[in-house]
């Protein structure tokens, strides 16, 4: 018996997930244990109750599995420190603090919690992937992940198959559909990486004026769905913010401040970005058929939790069904890990479905009060 436990943590959304032989025994996010929204801290209250939904103590487990590698993001964040400089200096100021007296150390971090127990570290988007196919009904079927950033890859695609799945093609930072839709969710006055969702649902209040303006001065499509970014108007890859002073003379004003009346040029600018990144999405998924000829597709990544996009792409796309990990952020990226670590690098056998359902428990995964439990705290 083989037990691992996937760990994603020190972004957003910490969680662990508990693989025993390949089946999903639990998992669960940091914040349902802390009370923090979108806690990005080591999941140590995951990991517990991980271990005791599987009857297990920490040196029973034979593998932990992390979600990314660090040092490759490091890298990442130094390259372009150096590429942006002067600019970037505060924000710099701001990161390596914590990146060296933290996130640079993530097998001593997991020694603490876990001493002895072997530690494997994915790529970030192989993560993703492992978490919409291991998990999915489908024998084979194409992958598509798209998010803010892993270590360098902000989209990629590849195929799925049996027990393997290979990562073909990618674009990398600071092209990214998911910061751009986060560049928004900050001008419009949501939290980044919060609260996306809310662009999402102010779209359909809007009108779709800026989506020319969008693609003629913020992004480049390409027709298979490739794009890039303009970076004179964005400040994420160097400075404290998402967008700078060009952004807002281009949409004839300042963000709008948290909290305060949402005006039509908010919901216009939701509207308008939301009908870009349909198009966007639409398109890739187009080019992923095309390129791999499957019938089924599995998506992940923070971007797949865009539930209007991913409609359409079922319902306008070639794809004949398609399957997306319901915690298809960071979060899931526990999840993926472990399976990745079971499948691609055990080697294991992934036996196929025949009922049409998929692996992932109906996603209830995590803790599980009884009526008596939920009573007594009531009582108290």
């Amino acid at each position: 018996m083989t037990n691992i436990l996937g760990i994603s943590a020190y972004y957003h959304d910490s969680a662990a997930a508990l693989v025993r032989d390949g089946e999903i025994v639990a998992a669960a996010q940091e914040e349902r244990f802390s009370r923090k929204k979108h806690d990005p801290e080591f999941p140590a209250g995951a990991m517990s109750y991980c271990l005791k939904e599987a009857g297990l103590e920490v040196k029973d487990l034979d593998y932990i599995a992390f979600y990314d590698k660090p040092f490759i993001k490091f890298e990442r964040l130094l390259k372009t420190y150096l590429v942006f400089a002067p600019v970037g200096l505060r924000s710099f100021m701001t990161a390596i603090p914590e990146w060296m007296g933290k996130k640079l150390w993530m097998r001593e971090l997991i020694e603490k919690h876990a001493p002895g127990i072997p530690c494997l570290f994915m790529q970030h988007h192989e993560s993703h992937a492992a978490s919409a196919f291991f998990p999915s009904p489908f024998e084979e079927a194409a992958i598509i992940t798209m998010d803010g950033v892993g270590e360098w890859t902000t989209t990629s695609f590849g195929v799925g198959r049996g027990n393997r799945l290979e990562l073909r093609r990618e674009l990398r930072f600071p092209h990214s559909l998911g910061l751009l839709y986060s560049a928004f969710t900050y001008f419009t006055g949501f939290k980044v990486n919060s609260g996306e969702y809310k662009l999402m649902g102010l779209a359909p209040y809007g009108e779709p004026r800026f989506v020319d303006l969008i693609k003629k001065e913020l992004i480049d499509v390409k027709a298979d769905g490739s794009f890039r970014l303009n970076l004179k108007y964005f400040d994420y890859a160097a400075g404290l913010r998402m967008t700078n002073k060009k952004f807002a003379a281009l949409f004839s004003g300042p963000p709008r401040l948290p909290e305060t009346p949402i005006t039509q040029r908010e919901m216009d600018m939701a509207r308008s970005v939301q009908v870009v990144i349909e198009e966007i999405m639409l398109k890739t998924a187009r080019h992923v058929h095309a390129e791999t000829g499957m019938k089924n597709l599995c998506l992940a990544g923070g971007v797949a939790l865009n539930c209007v996009a991913n409609g359409i792409i079922l319902r306008e796309g070639p794809f004949e069904d398609i399957w997306i990990q319901p915690a298809a952020g960071d979060a899931g990226g526990a999840l993926g890990a472990a399976l990745f670590a079971w499948h691609q690098y055990l080697g294991k056998e992934r036996p196929p479905k025949t009922d049409g359902r998929d692996r992932q428990r109906g996603s209830y995964l995590g803790p599980a009060f009884s009526d008596d439990e939920i009573q007594s705290w009531l009582d108290v």
